[in-house]
């Protein structure tokens, strides 16, 4: 029996260590391409779990008043820099409410030259429903918080409720830009709109892919600013997992590593196009001649290849400038996701950063307070 506890001590311990390498590992998943580190993108895309398990490592060895409890402490600490991404202080507020002591709340007190309000917003084709009833509902919600400009991804016109209609109900922000798939494409469409008029503006498509991006530059009362809308290579992880569950209902072993082998090359490769996607914005970012603000859907994790180098040197991530609380945008996988985001350049100074759990969409928005700088 003395020979069991011991080796199953043993074993404890070498769990803890291997818990903890990859956690340590999922601290460079930012720093190391698709292209060539194939292991690396899965663990940065699994680090919140491991970062729990490592956790609940600590606790447990803490429980046991054992010396190993600094193994999951180092790997906790170790990855320092991807906390700050999904936690600030103070911790126990909510990310989905407004800062109650920011100045988000005294918008009309401030001075409204300097103030501007952006929204970012996967609206998942407005749920494909044909009344406008979840359009009507988001455009009401975003009037009362202010909104200035108003990202949006996945815009999803139908015959229905079409163009004209939207614009309609969207007619709080008169400017807008929802640019047209180019001939025999079907984008995933983008669309922006904004108090403030829209001048040059570009789609970006990728190749071999139904994602896209645009940039606009918008007249903040005759300060130039350039806005990246983004949606980058969308994971397919729902339609793959639907695959994968059918083959393991089929009882059949060979069917079912099959399918898993195939949902791991499928999501390898849309790790390569989201970073090749995120290389070809970043150079756009570091071209830009204006204060830059770049919105969207990254489907990627902070602690990811496509958000480090979308973020750059050039930009500061909005939620670590002004956020408070847990940020998750995606509402499925146990809130552990965030997947969307604001950036903004040095030229701006975040004020509130916070995401309402709205419920038209699998993501929530995202909504950034910033105080305009004069340059």
């Amino acid at each position: 029996m003395k020979a069991l506890y011991r080796l199953l001590y043993y074993l404890s311990i070498l769990l803890t260590s291997i818990l903890a390498g990859f956690t340590l590992a999922g601290a460079f998943a930012g720093d190391a391409s698709p292209e060539g580190f194939k292991l690396m993108p899965f663990i940065g895309l699994v680090l919140p779990i491991l970062l729990l398990a490592n956790v609940a490592s600590a606790i447990y060895w803490t429980v046991r008043w054992r010396c190993w409890v600094f193994i999951p402490l180092i790997a906790i600490l170790g990855n320092w820099g991807y906390l700050p991404r999904v936690l600030q202080f103070p911790l126990f507020d909510s990310a989905s409410q407004p800062n109650t002591e920011s100045s988000f709340l005294k918008k009309n007190e401030r001075d409204t030259e300097s103030a501007l309000t952006i929204a970012t917003y996967n609206v998942n084709s407005f749920n494909h429903e044909h009344t406008g009833f979840s359009c009507k509902q988001i455009a009401a919600c975003m009037k009362e918080l202010g909104v200035d400009i108003f990202c949006f991804q996945e815009f999803g016109i139908n015959h229905e409720f079409g163009i004209d209609s939207l614009r309609t109900v969207l007619s709080e922000w008169p400017y807008y830009y929802v640019p047209s798939s180019p001939a025999g494409e079907s984008l995933l469409q983008l669309a922006v709109f904004s108090r403030y008029p829209i001048k040059e503006k570009q789609l970006v498509t990728y190749p071999n892919s139904n994602n896209c991006s645009l940039w606009c530059d918008i007249d903040i009362n005759d300060q130039t600013i350039r806005l990246f809308n983004n949606h980058l290579q969308t994971t397919e992880v729902s339609r793959n997992k639907r695959k994968l569950e059918k083959e393991l209902r089929a009882d059949d072993t060979d069917r079912a590593e099959r399918a898993a082998l195939t949902l791991a090359d499928g999501l390898h490769e849309n790790f390569k196009k989201r970073a090749a996607q995120a290389e070809h914005i970043n150079q756009l970012i570091s071209a830009s001649p204006y204060p830059t603000l770049v919105c969207g859907d990254f489907n990627s994790l902070p602690s990811s290849y496509v958000y480090q180098t979308v973020k750059g040197e050039k930009l500061n991530d909005g939620f670590q400038t002004c956020g408070h609380g847990y940020m998750y945008t995606f509402r499925y996988f146990k809130h552990l996701l965030r997947i969307d985001y604001i950036l903004h350049s040095s030229e701006f100074q975040g004020v509130d950063y916070f995401s309402p759990d709205l419920e038209y969409s699998d993501e929530n928005e995202v909504i950034n307070l910033t105080l305009y700088i004069t340059i």
